[in-house]
């Protein structure tokens, strides 16, 4: 399941509560409004004030539709200067109905947006600039995972989610081997070398036996999941980047980064312990950890609540959590679904106060910050201990410690931003990129010889061009 629609899906799930904005009606200074001598008001002066009227566009299927009105509807009945009526356009047409509203200068007042889309929009000029949603709140959301237009705040991610690693505990029991550390990662040479003692053929060689038969492997060592986007971490993690801090250079045939390409497709060409995937889908948890084949795979934040969670309750999957290996760098990447105001709108301060309160951790708690499929976006969860408690000490998650240090801690002081919250036109980047790779991973190229073929239109992509 693709991470911009699984995000998508999982925020209509929101059943809320929250603030309040009551607005109060001026008296009028005249004599049709005081009344005569008792001074009592009119039926017109009594009357509630109109509420501002702002729209908020949404994808999905009738019934993900009906549970977003759901929210919408509760938020209206909370407060009384504020009405939002909810724009639905299926998902397959959303970026071409927004831009076809944005010619027309009809665009809604703001809205969802897949995470690469939302750059290209800034550019455009068809973004509100949304620094002011949070001033005098006792947080800010997490600097990692708010998308920024020539520095300025354009949108903020409505979930942090990173990429981390997860384990089989009984692999590791049953080959002696000791559990991955939750607060210290393997170096990729360590990481190497550990999955070669998890995976095993059908006479129960591991990968460093003289006897190991590589074509009747039963269990895989480990899986890196090469669903494209997620790549770009190794590229940081091996020194490299796929782009210039500034988001204006394509970087991605350097040499650092091309490497690191090269490795992941190794584990499975060279190494034996990585059973081939062709980086076409996001599902990699549900076919290793999950499935049981395989003793060590990354994955996202998210997997506990979309899937562990479940496997542990129903399979009995006794598994653990640590951050991810490293080449050269600690380092992990973030990214969550943005919410965003459209810079047509003729209410942004409006639109702000309920794109801020559909984001309250408060509002989607019990169906997605505690299931595990969601992070806090609020740097508070991550910092005060109390609040990260609130969130953590939770049967659906694996022990505090370690998911404190392998995911609370690691978001905090080794996260940074995807390549598309700095970066404009990384859809089309990345699904070219895909494309590019796929003789990667079966061996027909190799990362260099594939990278320096499609340099050229890779960087035309990055340009617009």
């Amino acid at each position: 399941m693709k991470i911009k629609k699984l995000l998508a899906l999982l925020l209509c799930a929101l059943m809320v509560v929250g603030l309040f904005a009551c607005s109060q009606a001026e008296t009028p200074a005249t004599e049709e409004a005081v009344g005569t001598e008792t001074g009592t008001q009119t039926a017109e002066e009594s009357a509630p004030a109109e509420k501002v009227q702002i729209t908020y566009s949404y994808w999905g299927m009738p019934d993900e539709a009906a549970s977003v009105q759901a929210a919408i509807d509760e938020f209206n009945a909370l407060q009384d200067g504020i009405e939002v009526t909810l724009m639905s356009i299926p998902n397959e047409e959303y970026t071409t109905k927004l831009n076809t509203l944005a010619t027309a200068g009809e665009l809604p007042d703001c809205g969802i947006m897949n995470e690469n889309g939302v750059l290209d929009f800034a550019n455009k000029g068809l973004l509100a600039d949304i620094s002011s949603m949070y001033e005098g709140a006792d947080s800010m959301p997490m600097d990692s995972i708010t998308f920024k237009s020539e520095g300025t705040p354009v949108a903020y991610s409505a979930a942090n989610e990173i990429l981390l690693m997860y384990y089989n505990k009984d692999m590791f029991d049953a080959a002696g081997v000791e559990y991955p550390s939750a607060s210290e990662p393997m170096s990729w040479d360590d990481f190497i070398a550990t999955a070669k003692l998890l995976t095993l053929d059908s006479n129960g060689n591991n990968a460093n036996s003289p006897d190991f038969d590589a074509d009747s492997i039963v269990q895989y060592g480990c899986v890196i999941d090469n669903w494209t986007w997620q790549l770009e971490v190794w590229a940081l993690s091996n020194g490299g980047s796929w782009f210039s801090a500034d988001g204006k250079t394509c970087t991605i045939n350097e040499a650092a980064a091309v490497e690191s390409i090269q490795k992941v497709a190794d584990l499975y060409l060279v190494e034996h312990v990585m059973p081939y995937y062709a980086g076409l889908a996001d599902e990699g948890i549900v076919r290793s950890i999950v499935a049981g084949n395989v003793a060590m795979a990354t994955g996202g934040a998210w997997n506990v609540g979309t899937c562990l969670a479940t496997a542990k309750d129903e399979q009995g999957l006794n598994y653990g959590v640590a951050r991810l290996p490293y080449m050269k760098n600690e380092v992990t990447i973030c990214t969550g679904g943005p919410q965003v105001v459209f810079s047509q709108s003729k209410h942004p301060a409006e639109a702000m106060e309920f794109i801020k309160w559909y984001n309250q951790e408060e509002n989607n708690w019990d169906s997605l910050i505690a299931t595990g499929i969601w992070m806090p976006i609020l740097e508070k969860y991550y910092t005060d201990e109390s609040m990260t408690h609130k969130w953590v000490d939770n049967p659906n998650f694996p022990d505090y410690d370690s998911y404190k240090a392998a995911v609370v801690d690691y978001a905090l002081e080794k996260a940074v931003s995807t390549c598309w919250y700095y970066t404009p036109h990384t859809n089309e980047f990345i699904t070219y990129l895909r494309s590019v790779l796929g003789p990667v991973w079966t061996g027909e190229q190799t990362a260099q010889q594939a990278i320096d073929d499609a340099y050229p239109a890779l960087n035309d992509i990055l340009l617009g061009n």
